[in-house]
């Protein structure tokens, strides 16, 4: 231990010295230096590179639009014991990403596409739907139900760098490119075999994680090339937010936001009526709990928190979920590809991602529960003291049953081929690409309605206690086991084994597409070559789910008493639906122009427009045209100035259109009554078939400079600004800003159909469903600074990374405009989006065999809601900055063990073991354990240690 503390302590003082270098600024390298990633060709035949964001330009200086190239050496930094996906998430351009941290909670049709934990990436908070994700330069078919891409497919190992395309490029690239392209280069001219193993562990114990992985290439023949990579990462997780960190002590957001009684962030917040032995909420003890010996005792109360769900302190119980999504998955890639002439060549690959995630939401939480004052189970003073009414009711925590789990099961399979070759001067490519994804999503430790009601009315015979059902309809209950919940530990195994069941949820998403394009040289100008390049795809995607759990599955009540009604109770809790397949079909065709103006002259080295238009049509949404238009300005060699201007779209997904009905219960507060009031009843998923494609107009216009005075160095800025109208916006009924818009339209507006009411007025259930009804609006600018010098005649590389986005506007009729741009959780799940995030790169190689690596990442305070009326108490209104040091230091152990090369390297992230700030959700107010209480990374300080060879 003593070691372990010395060792800290020499790594904090070292680090020290370098992190003020880390907090300068963000955006795109020095484009001249370090390549651009590719649209069609990882290397085109004459040795350039064609750029992401076009299918012309092959010099990734000459483009208009900003773009971030980042190595994977770079990406390791950032997040040394994670996937290259992790470490882009550290980049400032990206906010609001969802990951393994991003608490997923049961819901298998939520936000997420089925997997809560799934890794997907998301520009600048405008919804991960609205950015493309591709695999060198083609789109990558979805791989859950909601179009989306869990980016864990792509094979990690031979992946050279990631560019990142920070503006709309659907006109290149087709539909979901409205905030901005991620392509992911690969290295397709691999020779040799290099493998990794490493392992890591945080400080508490847990959050360990295990990654191998091997990569191999060779020629075949004269003409031909094979590589392939396998990879195996597992992930323990952080299973417990009750516990598992000391900083999270039962913090929950409290009040009811309005200026009598603000919002502020309380600890050990408890369930005001519910214990985990019981609490009476109606007879003749009301008000009273079971004891863990099953005894009537006072219910002592916490301190009223502003919330009628909770109180500060006493005998209510709360839940626990996981803090972080437990993950284990393989991944495999080949490729194959061969020269068929010295002009055309042809390539096949193909991927697969195997991947299990699991998340643990809480333990049952039983409401209304009816109990004859005669229950077996009942204690002879506990019969007594209730025997002023036949029944009572009972809540309850089942803390005594394993919690709430699901496990989201992935199989994604990704093949590609093409020809591609040259024509004169033009250049050709034609690709057919296959994507196929099965996500199982399985909810386990769900009570089953009819056993649950069956076994808790427990009724003695002779010295026996048995099922009152099995009594009345042996045939169907004669195997019930009585269920004991007076009393927290009261519950025996096989009573709950017969309560508690599963459900799982089985989608298939397929898509095939084909695309082909040539480009080239048209005639040269007195400025340089007219290009122009043309391109055409199809795709054809489908759609299907199945479901064991059913909403139509109903409990068959024949022969209970107490807690189910013949035909309206349904059978768990959890229900999803069952979908046949539904398709859509698109036909879309594109042209590219870049025109060289002046070359050369005073004050233009350079002077070139670029142009592109797409026709598009889907045959569920329309047909639609999209543009860009942006041009770039060389003043000289250390001046240039870029804009562009483009219109976008993203076409509504199947799963927008067609999702099928899904029913999910919780505690929903209808804020329309007064005093408030909170209810356990249904919230009802429903697809839209009248949705069209929402559009998007952004602007972009930076600068890159290159003082010659200050030799390696690039400063880049760039100013955005993307408004998408006719958005689509899924409207969730129980939100409190849609009940008040209801209200403010007298009834008219289209948010009162989404609250089911009955005759006395009273809610009954809650919809959730999209419409292109919203306007999404942000602006903001990104900066980056690159350096690269000596000190000591030993190389040093500085690279800083800023993003500033001060507002993300959601505007909707009839309610209030929402700004998410510095603020905390929002609607339909959006993540928090600090204004302003930093990350700074240090690398160093003070010998030829010791290479230092430092990362930083920082992001400022932010509003913990973008709901301007909400009212929070002084000093509750923002959640700190917080800021995180990655140390990573590689020892090159040379050509050992026969190898041309090998490394061990260790590091240890978040450094100085910074303690993330409680964040708290303003939605989780009814909520004690459960709600969303950090939205930076928990694990704290973590060490990894690996090894690395290369032959």
């Amino acid at each position: 231990m003593k070691a372990r503390s010395a060792l800290l302590r020499l790594l904090a003082s070292g680090s020290l010295l370098t992190v003020p270098l880390a907090a300068f600024a963000q955006e795109a390298p020095a484009q001249d230096t370090a390549p651009a990633a590719p649209a069609d060709k990882a290397e085109a035949q004459d040795g350039q590179i064609v750029v992401t964001g076009s299918r012309i330009l092959t010099n990734g200086s000459a483009s208009p639009i900003p773009l971030t190239t980042v190595s994977t050496e770079m990406l390791s930094a950032a997040a040394p014991a994670g996937t290259i996906s992790d470490a882009l998430n550290n980049l400032p351009v990206f906010s609001g990403s969802r990951n393994q941290f991003s608490n997923p909670g049961s819901n298998a049709t939520g936000v997420q596409g089925g997997n809560g934990a799934a890794n997907v990436l998301n520009l600048r908070n405008l919804g991960a739907y609205r950015t493309l994700v591709l695999f060198d330069g083609h789109r990558i078919p979805p791989t859950l139900y909601n179009s989306t891409v869990d980016v864990d497919l792509i094979p990690q190992e031979l992946i050279n760098r990631v560019d990142v395309v920070t503006g709309g490029v659907s006109a290149v690239y087709g539909s979901d490119a409205v905030s901005g392209v991620v392509n992911y280069v690969l290295n397709r001219k691999f020779d040799g075999f290099r493998a990794h193993a490493e392992a890591g562990i945080s400080q508490e114990g847990d959050a360990a994680t295990r990654d191998v992985g091997a990569a191999f290439g060779f020629k075949v023949g004269e003409r031909g090339h094979f590589e392939g990579s396998v990879q195996h990462r597992e992930y323990d997780g952080i299973l417990n937010r009750v516990g598992d960190r000391s900083w999270n002590n039962l913090a929950a957001m409290q009040g009811a936001g309005t200026t009598a009684s603000p919002y502020y962030l309380a600890t050990n917040v408890r369930l005001a009526t519910y214990t985990f032995g019981g609490y009476i909420t109606n007879g003749a003890q009301r008000g009273n709990r079971f004891s863990d010996s099953g005894a009537i005792v006072p219910f002592v109360a916490g301190s009223a928190t502003g919330s009628s769900c909770c109180q500060v302190g006493g005998d209510g119980a709360y839940q626990n979920g996981s803090m972080s999504s437990p993950s284990h998955g393989t991944q495999v890639f080949g490729r194959f590809d061969y020269d068929l002439t010295d002009s055309i060549h042809f390539y096949v690959q193909g991927a697969a991602n195997l991947k299990r995630n699991t998340s643990y939401t809480g333990w049952n939480q039983l409401t209304g529960l009816v109990f004859s004052n005669t229950n077996a189970f009942l204690s002879t003073a506990a019969k007594t003291a209730l025997a002023g009414s036949t029944t009572f009711t009972m809540n309850e925590i089942l803390s005594a049953a394993p919690r709430i789990e699901a496990s989201s099961d992935t199989k994604q399979y990704y093949g590609n081929f093409g020809i591609e070759g040259d024509l004169g001067s033009f250049k050709w490519n034609a690709t057919y690409t296959h994507g196929f994804s099965e996500l199982e999503t399985k909810v386990d430790n769900l009570p089953n309605s009819q056993r649950l009601a069956a076994a808790l009315d427990a009724v003695t015979v002779g010295s026996n206690t048995v099922c009152q059902a099995s009594i009345a309809n042996p045939t169907t209950y004669g195997s019930c086991v009585p269920l004991n919940l007076f009393g927290s530990a009261s519950a025996n195994q096989a009573a709950l084994d017969y309560v508690l069941g599963s459900a799982t949820f089985t989608t298939h998403t397929i898509q095939d597409s084909a695309d082909v394009s040539i480009s080239g040289s048209l005639f040269n100008t007195w400025a340089g070559p007219v290009s122009v390049a043309l391109s055409g795809e199809w795709r054809n995607q489908r759609f299907n789910a199945a479901s064991t759990v059913l909403p139509t599955a109903l409990a068959d009540c024949t022969g209970i008493r107490y807690n189910c009604t013949q035909g309206t109770t349904i059978l768990y809790p959890t229900t999803f639906p069952s979908s046949g397949n539904v398709s859509q079909s698109v036909r879309e065709a594109a042209i590219e122009v870049e025109v060289p103006l002046l070359a050369n002259v005073p004050f233009a080295k350079s002077l070139s427009l670029n142009g592109a238009a797409r026709y598009t049509d889907y045959s569920t949404s329309g047909d639609y045209v999209t543009w860009k238009v942006g041009g770039v300005w060389a003043v000289d060699d250390g001046i240039k100035l870029r804009a562009t201007v483009s219109r976008d779209i993203r076409a509504p997904t199947l799963y927008d259109l067609f999702q099928p009905t899904t029913t999910v219960y919780g505690n929903y507060t209808d804020t329309t009554k007064t005093p408030n009031v909170t209810a356990y009843l249904p919230s009802i998923n429903l697809g839209n078939a009248s949705l069209t494609a929402e559009v998007g107009k952004t602007y972009t216009a930076g600068i890159v400079l290159k003082p010659s005075f200050i030799r390696g160095l690039t400063l880049t800025v760039d100013y955005y600004n993307t408004t998408v109208s006719n958005a689509i916006s899924v409207i969730q009924g129980f939100n409190a800003a849609i009940q008040q818009g209801c209200v403010a339209s007298g009834g008219t507006s289209v948010y009162c159909s989404l609250i089911r009411r009955d005759g006395a007025g009273n809610a009954t259930a809650y919809l959730i469903q999209p419409y292109n009804i919203a306007e999404v609006k942000t602006y903001g600018w990104d900066g980056e600074l690159d350096y690269a010098t000596q000190i000591g005649g030993r190389p040093l590389g500085l690279r800083a990374m800023i993003n500033y986005q001060p507002h993300i506007y959601y505007r909707q009729p009839g309610i209030a405009t929402i700004d998410q741009g510095g603020a905390g959780w929002g609607l339909n799940g959006l993540m928090p989006s600090p204004s302003v995030q930093v990350a700074g790169f240090l690398n160093f190689k003070p010998t030829d065999n010791f290479t230092i690596d430092l990362f930083e990442h920082y992001r400022n305070a932010y509003r913990r809601s973008g709901v301007a009326s909400q009212v929070f108490k002084d000093g509750y209104e923002y959640v700190p900055g917080f800021a995180t040091t990655n140390l990573t230091l590689t020892f090159n152990t040379g050509g050992a063990w026969k190898v041309s090369d090998s490394a061990f390297y260790v590091s240890v992230t978040n450094l100085f073991n910074a303690k993330p700030p409680l964040s708290g959700y303003y939605s989780g107010t009814t909520s004690a354990g459960a709600s969303y209480e950090f939205s930076d990374d928990p694990t704290g300080r973590a060490f990894m240690v690996g090894f690395r060879i290369k032959g």
